[in-house]
């Protein structure tokens, strides 16, 4: 089962975090200073998978990474998870932000939380594994798009439809017409 998957830059800032079980604020804070320092000092020709760090779980845990560029991608797993299937995971999350974002980048990650998440929730949920077809996901994303747009031009219907009232030519007539007033009955009720 994932624990916890984290994305920091190569100075250690947290860039992602996204924890499957629960700690405090303070415990994701120094979990992720010590993956960090467990994961940036070790050379680039050595396996991407080490022992978790004290904080997340000692020996039963792993963490298994992959360095891109300017950002680290570590997957905080247990024992039962294979090392290969996770570093294809981290594979497929990275080329499917690629995707999405042309090029992804740190900015990327830092202006663009919410659908990074639901990319990773597309990948991801409760520590479990979901969906490994990035086709399959570049499909749901795309779905998740179009019901943007879709919510996008509801909000804007209202004001839309005030406007093109306003834009039709009512003959002055239909203007000057006086509506009778209300016979002081119905005035007088009170609801």
């Amino acid at each position: 089962m994932i624990k916890a998957i984290l994305v920091f830059n190569n100075h250690g800032k947290p860039r992602m975090s996204k924890f499957y079980q629960y700690f405090n604020e303070d415990m994701q804070q120094q979990i992720i200073k010590e993956t960090f320092q467990l994961v940036s000092k070790r050379d680039d020709n050595v396996c991407n998978f080490l022992e978790g760090g004290s904080l997340i779980g000692g020996s039963d845990y792993k963490l298994i990474y992959r360095h891109y560029a300017t950002l680290y991608f570590v997957f905080c797993v247990d024992s039962s998870e294979s090392e290969l299937g996770i570093l294809d995971l981290i594979q497929v999350f990275v080329e499917t932000l690629d995707k999405c974002f042309e090029n992804v980048c740190e900015l990327d990650l830092i202006f663009h939380v919410d659908k990074v998440h639901y990319i990773l929730n597309e990948l991801v949920m409760g520590g479990m594994v979901l969906e490994t077809n990035m086709t399959e996901i570049l499909t749901r994303i795309e779905d998740q798009n179009k019901l943007e747009k879709q919510e996008a031009g509801l909000a804007g219907a209202p004001a839309r439809a005030v406007s093109a009232v306003k834009s039709i030519n009512i003959p002055q007539q239909i203007k000057d017409i006086k509506l009778p007033d209300l016979p002081q009955a119905i005035k007088d009720l009170k609801f």
